[in-house]
């Protein structure tokens, strides 16, 4: 089953493998019995995109301004588990991966391919329905648990997109606000200054929401992969094959 993407193929992706589908497999991803993992990290991959500077999706040299893609609740602490991207590598990953363009896609269980490296820090076990493309000219890398974790640096530009296309900002605050009970919950367990902590870091947000994001209108956004979410198929789509369940 050949699979039609969204939007333009930037050089450095089309350069990629591709499976079977036709789909560009992430340099990244794991490999096994000559067929790409797509949920599953390579660590090589992981290491030698901290050791040399290369793009998390293409393996290519990063330029000055790196891109991280991650959901929106990324943007309150502003750290993210995966390494920096180019701008239209991640551009183009926001548009085509199936876990960031439908809502109701399940993240595949990782335990399904045998003992994986899972990223540091602490994920949300959801699908916010929403990416944000963080554009910046500096990150740290902090450690937990021994594992990378990127603290981002100021934002150039900050994007958000759903659906194959820029999210709207109601898209953006349905997102955060399904999201915001679990950070509150995990402050709460960690005292009183986290909470503190956590009421700077979503003023800080709600001001770049307001004041420093672009949006687009509303009534524009028809997207070009269609809204369905009350199919059930959806919910059902494999992240690890990229092909939707019977």
């Amino acid at each position: 089953m050949q699979r039609t993407l969204n939007g333009p193929v930037p050089d450095r992706i089309a350069r990629l493998p591709r499976d079977v589908r036709g789909y560009p497999v992430p340099f990244f991803v794991e490999w096994a019995g000559g067929k790409p993992l797509f949920p599953v990290m390579d660590p090589d991959k992981m290491k030698a995109c901290m050791r040399r500077s290369l793009c998390w999706i293409c393996g290519e040299p990063l330029g000055a301004y790196k891109a991280f893609a991650i959901g929106p609740m990324c943007t309150v602490n502003r750290i993210s588990a995966e390494p920096p991207q180019h701008v239209d590598c991640a551009k183009f990953a926001t548009a085509n991966c199936p876990f960031m363009t439908q809502p109701l896609a399940k993240r595949t269980p990782m335990d399904k391919f045998g003992p994986v490296q899972k990223p540091g820090g602490v994920m949300i076990e959801r699908n916010p329905g929403v990416t944000a493309i963080w554009v910046t000219k500096s990150y740290t890398v902090i450690r937990d648990a021994g594992k990378p974790l990127w603290r981002l640096g100021p934002a150039t530009t900050l994007q958000f997109w759903a659906r194959g296309r820029q999210a709207t900002r109601r898209e953006v605050d349905a997102s955060m606000g399904s999201g915001l009970p679990i950070l509150r919950k995990h402050a709460a367990m960690e005292g009183p200054e986290a909470i503190k902590e956590l009421e700077r870091q979503l003023a800080t947000t709600a001001e770049m929401l307001a004041n420093f994001v672009t949006w687009p209108p509303e009534e524009a956004l028809t997207g070009t992969i269609p809204v369905r979410e009350n199919s059930a198929e959806l919910a059902d789509v494999d992240l690890s094959s990229f092909e939707a369940q019977p």
